[in-house]
């Protein structure tokens, strides 16, 4: 009943060893699909005697895992999907040792949840504890959904299982690197709403019945209802309503400059994209695919 964990890595070399050891006591074996990196990720993966892949980052999160779900030769009972910036907490660690072996035939996938932590921060309010996530799934049963965003594992068959503690989620680097991923996002969360508006190329929707029901529901009201608000004021609402309605204010200072980063400033940065990209193609879908594939890089 052994489990593979399979982890993305490119330029990881602050955060994989402390992932990695804190998936020794519940993986039989841990498989790193770097991206070719080059730092000392894959040194410290060796020294580590995790098992190295390497393939070229072509698209998105989900095409990357989805290949070392099929390339990693995975033959034991269990897959788990860990992010390098993640650790699970002993707690967790000691409850996927006492209870994997025990699982009734019928769940094919475990969820759990996640805690953020921003510069030391553990962000309990405004909505961001505690995250569900489906990560750990019965081999051959799951596969990651393709979407250039907020993509999840879904189920081919079988129940969920939920599991009481929690992983964290700490990412080590400077905030000019926060700043620098999340600018990149803006442009993949925009293609992901302009699809999701035009129909561009490929769908957007996460399997309701195999899924964590927490981010079912947050897919749902993001899709019915922030995505129908109108652009630049949808982000003052939502960081309105996630500071003050969800208790952002209670996560203190650190905690304030993540919900303002992550909640405003981010969304109006996905906002600002769509309205240039719609004002410049004036609803021409052949010629957003054109501006997203060739001056924003992504692929669809």
């Amino acid at each position: 009943m052994g489990i593979t964990a399979i982890i993305l890595t490119f330029n990881e070399e602050i955060h994989i060893e402390r992932c990695v050891k804190s998936l020794k006591g519940v993986c039989e074996r841990i498989c790193i699909v770097d991206s070719f990196s080059t730092d000392r990720t894959i040194e410290i993966a060796k020294s580590l005697g995790v098992e190295i892949f390497q393939n070229k980052w072509e698209n998105n999160y989900a095409q990357q895992l989805n290949w070392g779900i099929s390339n990693c030769n995975i033959t034991s009972a269990w897959t788990m999907r860990m992010d390098a910036d993640e650790y699970l907490l002993p707690e967790l660690e000691n409850e996927i040792k006492e209870k994997i072996e025990t699982i009734e035939s019928e769940v094919f996938g475990i969820e759990y949840s996640r805690r953020v932590y921003f510069k030391g921060k553990w962000i309990k309010f405004g909505g961001f504890y505690p995250i569900r996530l489906l990560r750990i799934w019965r081999t051959g049963s799951g596969i990651c959904e393709e979407r250039l965003m907020d993509e999840h594992i879904v189920l081919t068959k079988g129940k969920v299982q939920k599991f009481d503690y929690d992983v964290v989620d700490e990412n080590l680097n400077s905030i000019h690197w926060w700043v620098t991923k999340h600018n990149n996002y803006a442009r993949r969360e925009a293609t992901d709403l302009l699809n999701q508006e035009y129909n561009l190329v490929y769908t957007t929707e996460i399997s309701k019945s195999n899924s964590v029901k927490q981010a079912a529901m947050k897919r749902f009201l993001k899709n019915k209802i922030y995505n129908k608000l109108p652009l630049g004021l949808r982000p003052t609402f939502y960081f309105l309503f996630r500071f003050f309605f969800q208790f952002g204010i209670l996560d203190g200072p650190k905690g304030w400059i993540f919900h303002f980063l992550q909640g405003f400033w981010y969304r109006l940065l996905v906002d600002i994209n769509i309205y240039e990209i719609k004002n410049s193609c004036k609803n021409d879908k052949n010629k957003m695919i054109k501006i997203i594939r060739e001056d924003w890089k992504i692929n669809i």
